[in-house]
């Protein structure tokens, strides 16, 4: 091979890598999050888990990423460890399917369906299709799917380039003599194990070792030591994402490692002591791309069928392999190697943003509670509440801000839009507990005490502040935009109770039968109560209109305001739900 031939191999190389990569992406960005929900819902059968991490990987095409994304979910508390290891297991198989898909590059015939099978007929094909479904293609699916036959054609191309440059090995008595050193189990596997490392995929590497058995230099006896090294160089991709993850995670990526290196002993030293007393008579015979397949496949269906009943065991040996320490690990929630999947990352996100919405919630419900019977503990508890929603907030904002660089589906993109616009509303809500609260101690502490007639009206005024939070928390975890149009005609009943209470509280101020210093705490009780509808209305805004792709809070509101029979519709409803007693006007606190 002179130096144009290298260069050809090279450029080969990179279009191989670069295909298999972008179809890869492509794919995983056409399934959105669907497959990512899937991974995440696990139950305890290792069964299951191995079938959904083979479906995974072969429609992805990577059982990197696949364990990369099982790391992050145990890592993120989404998964325990048992459910990872079947989800595992599974996608050392599912990436099988990539070596079936290159080995059609080797085969040979001249009848008219064999060469409709090979790539260099139908490459050609899926490219111009691609291109047009790109340029052409109004719709986001489209020009995705688009994407992913040109990066599989290109993936192909690449794959035909690097076995024409190395067809004149095969005369090359170096390169010969170089493969026949490989037949030594332990050499073989290293090489395999080291190649997969460095370019951190074994599909790769294993189209690159069919791409060089077209030379016909490559004997069983090469290959077989190299294939099963490769099943554990991949293993790298997963233990460096593990890198920083608490021990679950880490774990997870042991169990890979472990797998693979258990699975590669046990069938080298099965295989080469047969071999010892049998001589298998294709040890010394050429391998082509289908024979590679062959053997991948095997050795993955063959270690997954001997080691899934054991999942139990490989639990246990990453478990005594990295143990627990005596203080409990800080909850990670959120995991920066899950922005390497971004629909994950977006799930992912969106239940963290859930679990801000409800203890914000649950903040409020408290701090009214206090306004009625001062509880210190239940005071300590909305203060912790509202530090955590601070601790969401930080946490959550910083997240997406990553995930907005990322290449998202449309849908995704909306979602991340409409948790940006929300997180600080949720926040905000905290903040007016925290508030209500501090005024409750108020009360407590000088002894405030409301008249029957007052404490009717805030009463009231509590049971619709409970109401519109919890309806939209409801609608916010369900991403239920229709339910959300009954926020703003409760937040207009909120304002309405507000104006109310403030009128009749002017009118005892009047006739003399409140004192100012009882208003000051009125007041804040009031004014923290509107707030919160607002911060509703803000939110169930963003649930509307985000969908959509726009969001004018302004607008919207003013259009439902004025045009809108179901708003009134709503609002008579709640209006009538929410009474103030009719004699409060001339009640005194």
């Amino acid at each position: 091979m002179d130096v144009f031939g290298i260069f050809s191999l090279l450029g080969g190389l990179a279009l191989f890598l670069f295909g298999m990569d972008v179809m890869g992406k492509s794919l995983e960005k056409q399934a959105g999050g669907s497959l990512q929900k899937l991974l995440s819902r696990m139950t305890g059968s290792p069964l299951r888990g191995f079938l959904l991490g083979l479906a995974v990987t072969a429609v992805i095409q990577s059982s990197s990423a696949t364990t990369v994304m099982v790391v992050g979910f145990v890592n993120s508390g989404i998964m325990q460890l048992h459910q990872a290891v079947g989800v595992i297991l599974g996608s050392n198989v599912g990436t099988t399917v990539t070596a079936w898909l290159l080995s059609l590059s080797g085969l040979q015939g001249d009848s008219l369906f064999i060469r409709l099978l090979k790539p260099t007929s139908f490459s050609p094909v899926l490219a111009f299709i691609g291109i047009l479904l790109r340029m052409t293609g109004r719709s986001e699916k489209r020009k995705g799917a688009g994407t992913i036959l040109l990066g599989f054609a290109v993936l192909m191309t690449g794959m035909s380039a690097m076995s024409d440059a190395v067809a004149p090995l095969q005369d090359a008595p170096w390169f010969t003599n170089l493969f026949i050193k490989f037949s030594n189990p332990i050499l073989g596997l290293l090489v395999g194990a080291i190649l997969t490392a460095i370019i951190q995929s074994s599909s790769a590497s294993v189209g690159i070792l069919q791409a060089f058995a077209a030379t016909g230099a490559i004997t069983y006896s090469s290959a077989i030591p190299i294939i099963l090294g490769q099943n554990i160089g991949t293993c790298v991709t997963a233990l460096l994402s593990a890198v920083g993850a608490n021990r679950n995670a880490k774990r997870a990526a042991m169990v890979h490692l472990y797998f693979n290196i258990i699975g590669s002993l046990l069938f080298m030293t099965i295989f080469y002591s047969l071999n010892a007393v049998i001589h298998f008579s294709i040890m010394g015979e050429s391998i082509n791309a289908m024979g590679i397949a062959v053997i991948h496949t095997s050795f993955n269906l063959a270690a997954t069928a001997v080691m899934l009943p054991f999942s139990r065991f490989l639990e246990k040996l990453a478990i005594r392999t990295i143990p627990d320490d005596k203080a409990p690990e800080q909850f990670q929630l959120l995991d920066p190697r899950l922005l390497a999947t971004p629909a994950a990352a977006v799930e992912r996100t969106f239940l963290v943003a859930c679990d801000m919405a409800l203890i914000s919630q649950e903040s409020l419900d408290g701090a009214m509670k206090l306004r009625s019977g001062w509880d210190a503990k239940l005071s300590d508890s909305v203060r912790r509440q509202e530090e955590a929603t601070d601790r969401y907030e930080d946490s959550i904002g910083s997240y997406l801000v990553q995930l907005s660089s990322k290449n998202l589906t449309q849908k995704d993109s909306r979602l991340v839009s409409m948790l940006l616009h929300t997180l600080s509303d949720f926040e905000r809500l905290g903040d007016h507990a925290l508030n209500m609260a501090k005024t409750a101690q108020e009360i407590h502490e000088k002894k405030i005490i409301f008249s029957a007639a007052a404490r009717q009206e805030l009463s009231v005024l509590e049971r619709a502040i409970h109401d519109i939070v919890k309806l939209t928390v409801d609608v916010f975890t369900a991403k239920d935009p229709e339910t959300a149009r009954r926020v703003e005609p409760m937040q207009q009943v909120v304002s309405d109770l507000v104006r109310q209470i403030k009128a009749h509280h002017i009118d005892r101020l009047a006739s003399g039968s409140c004192s100012i210093s009882y208003g000051f705490v009125l007041e804040d009780l009031l004014t923290a109560s509107e707030r919160v509808a607002d911060h509703c209305s803000n939110i169930a805004v963003a649930l509307i209109e985000m969908p959509q792709g726009s969001y004018d809070s302004h607008e919207y509101l003013s259009s439902v305001k004025r045009n809108s029979d179901e708003f009134e519709l709503y609002y008579a409803g709640y209006r009538s739900r929410y009474l103030l007693g009719e004699d409060t006007s001339n009640s005194a606190n």
